[in-house]
């Protein structure tokens, strides 16, 4: 037991320890290039403002925010601001850009985990349809989708779906994540879910070849095998080998590319959240960029970063539960 605590501590420290490395370079580089941009935050607060202000108030602002000083100086007080909890205030939204975050994560949140489950589901059951009928029709249609939906871009699709599904059809709302005129208070979870489910269709879509691919692969494999040879000259039906043989030895390895893959969904709902206006952190961040919000910018871009440093953690350490053999060499 004490040797299992020590291992715990030891893969926690580990892993802190990257992650705040991690974090340091992302806060230097996004830091730097915010710098060296064309942004005005400065700009950007006075059209705010909605008044003219005078040279002299200008001035004023400027030493406020400390816009003249090196960037180094600069730096070092945005970082000790950070550490301090304080995240800075929105120059757009006039609110504390911490606030914002916990706002908006909440919906990215929402949105990925349905299009992370959806593109596991989607891809573990299409893998293993396309591994059962190799090298025949179904297998030739479903890899030729695959390869299509992993090429096309996510904002085309999203568009493509929203003329379908919501112009034409009627299916679904063109977009944001609640009825419009609707108080918060009294959006109903139905509703939710209506406005949630075309967004993460489009986000799973473009997620699950990958799994569907790998999956494919490792069934064709373990099909391939011996064991299952002999199986099936015992008189084990295709089905039944599956169920016995295939599924416990591909799923670890979906489950694998599926937590992996929970990055590139992140990076994936930045586009999806802009083309339906879905009030997330991808489209909070692409206002903060078109609108020189630069408090703004530097806090979402540290929060994602933070974010997929701490999913990879936890990915990691699932595997090693999961995997007895990963728990047997780590010892």
């Amino acid at each position: 037991m004490k040797g299992t605590a020590g291992r715990l501590i030891r893969t926690f420290l580990f892993h802190g320890i990257k992650i705040v490395s991690l974090l340091l370079a992302v806060s230097i580089i996004a830091f730097v290039l915010v710098s060296a941009s064309p942004i005005d935050p400065v700009q950007q607060y006075i059209l705010g403002l909605g008044t003219a202000i005078s040279p002299e108030q200008r001035a004023e602002i400027e030493a406020y925010w400390g816009v003249n000083e090196p960037p180094v100086e600069r730096y070092l007080s945005w970082l000790s601001e950070l550490l301090r909890g304080n995240w800075g205030e929105s120059a757009l939204y006039r609110r504390p850009v911490a606030d914002i975050i916990g706002e908006r994560f909440a919906n990215s949140l929402a949105l990925m985990l349905c299009a992370w489950l959806l593109s596991g589901v989607i891809g573990f059951a299409l893998g293993c349809v396309m591994g059962v009928f190799r090298d025949r029709w179904p297998d030739s249609i479903l890899k030729k989708l695959c390869y299509l939906l992993s090429s096309v871009p996510t904002f085309w699709l999203g568009l493509l779906f929203l003329l379908i599904f919501s112009v034409w059809l009627g299916w679904f709302p063109i977009g944001f994540s609640a009825p419009i005129g609707v108080a918060q208070g009294s959006v109903t979870l139905g509703q939710r879910l209506h406005h949630l489910a075309l967004p993460a269709i489009t986000l799973s879509l473009m997620s699950f070849a990958n799994i569907a691919l790998h999956t494919r692969q490792k069934l064709i494999d373990v099909l391939n095998s011996e064991y299952v040879l002999f199986a099936r000259a015992r008189g084990e039906g295709t089905w039944t080998v599956l169920r016995r043989h295939g599924l416990r030895n591909v799923l670890l390895p979906a489950v694998t590319l599926q937590f992996a893959s929970f990055a590139e969904l992140f990076g994936g709902s930045v586009l999806a959240e802009n083309v339906f206006s879905y009030p997330g952190l991808g489209s909070a961040v692409a206002a903060a960029g078109l609108n020189s919000d630069v408090p703004l910018l530097l806090g979402v871009t540290l929060f994602s970063a933070l974010f997929v440093c701490v999913g990879n953690m936890i990915a990691n350490l699932l595997y090693g539960l999961v995997d007895p053999q990963i728990r047997e060499v780590g010892k």
